[in-house]
């Protein structure tokens, strides 16, 4: 019998561990993706005593969640996201936006609007960065309690695109203000917000979201019911921009659409991924059925202040645009 040094018996491993035993060579995505969250322990997230406060609330709200699956990171996003790749594309989507803030500033654009359209723009699109920051701070609140890292990464990136466009509408209410000083821009938004009757369903609906604390409804609400309802109004602006010749309002609103489109396929796939525990459907059904009524006040609020019978629309157009278990 020869005698084998534990040392000699180990094979040096290509990859990670955790990805070794797949057939295929591990993508990009997964090396960077997959299994890196420090906070994965069901019961003690964070490697200090489990009746700590944060740890007490990681047991409550993820661990004891009705969302369930038997491996979190076997999840994987359809587009494959990652850093590096978001970064790049941003970095793209970002210089197409300055070159349309600067083209039509110099043409000056703003100048040119019809009054009443400008007061529209003061109604319906500036104060949209008080609701992208409810959807940024939605999403950051995924980021802290997924399960996993593949799940962590797409609400990163979610919330990374909510806080661009909350930083672009804050710019067009600055420069909208510099060329209409008296129509409020940079001043009203708030109280638009918390008091005009438009954003009202918007309101309730974002507020009760932040204060959800399960992170598997606030996961679904959020992407299944909040954001499809964003997007459905977002729609109606960039009709009636359009209309009334405010080209820029238009592209800027078509940018944004287009990361939309992401965060439906992940979303999409998502529920996928979830429907193979049969609990999870009953669990998706029950969230939308609840929060389900609040996207259609939200959006027959927000329609109506286009006119008779665009609340309607809104509502049939955001229960269509929603994801769905499979």
């Amino acid at each position: 019998m020869t005698d084998v040094s534990p040392t000699e018996s180990l094979k040096p491993l290509r990859t990670w561990s955790h990805l070794a035993g797949q057939r295929k060579r591990p993508s990009e995505y997964e090396i960077v993706t997959i299994n890196t969250l420090f906070r994965a322990n069901e019961r003690e997230a964070l490697e200090l005593a489990s009746d700590v406060p944060m740890n007490r609330w990681y047991k409550r709200h993820r661990a004891e969640s009705r969302l369930q699956h038997d491996d979190w990171n076997a999840f994987r996003d359809p587009d494959a996201v990652t850093y590096r790749a978001y970064c790049t594309e941003r970095d793209r989507d970002e210089v197409y936006v300055d070159g349309l803030l600067e083209q039509y500033a110099a043409q000056r654009h703003d100048a040119g609007l019809p009054a009443d359209w400008v007061d529209r723009l003061a109604a319906l699109y500036t104060p949209c960065r008080y609701l992208f920051h409810t959807t940024q701070m939605t999403s950051a609140y995924a980021v802290v309690m997924a399960p996993a890292s593949p799940v962590v990464n797409c609400a990163v990136f979610q919330m990374g695109d909510a806080f661009r466009w909350l930083s672009r509408v804050a710019y067009r209410t600055a420069e909208l203000g510099k060329t209409y000083p008296q129509s409020g821009f940079g001043k009203q938004e708030r109280a638009r917000w918390e008091g005009a009757a438009e954003w009202q369903g918007f309101r309730e609906m974002m507020e009760r979201l932040l204060a959800t604390y399960d992170w598997g409804e606030s996961l679904i609400a959020l992407n299944c019911v909040a954001l499809p309802a964003v997007d459905v109004a977002l729609q109606q602006l960039k009709q009636d921009a359009v209309a009334r010749n405010d080209g820029l309002t238009r592209f800027l609103i078509e940018a944004q659409l287009g990361n939309s489109a992401r965060r439906t396929r992940w979303m999409q796939a998502f529920l996928g991924f979830i429907s193979q525990r049969p609990e999870n459907g009953a669990f998706v059904r029950e969230v939308l059925g609840r929060w389900g009524p609040y996207g259609d006040r939200a959006v027959q609020a927000y329609g109506d202040a286009f006119g008779a019978g665009r609340g309607a629309e809104a509502v049939v157009a955001q229960e269509e645009a929603r994801p769905r278990m499979p």
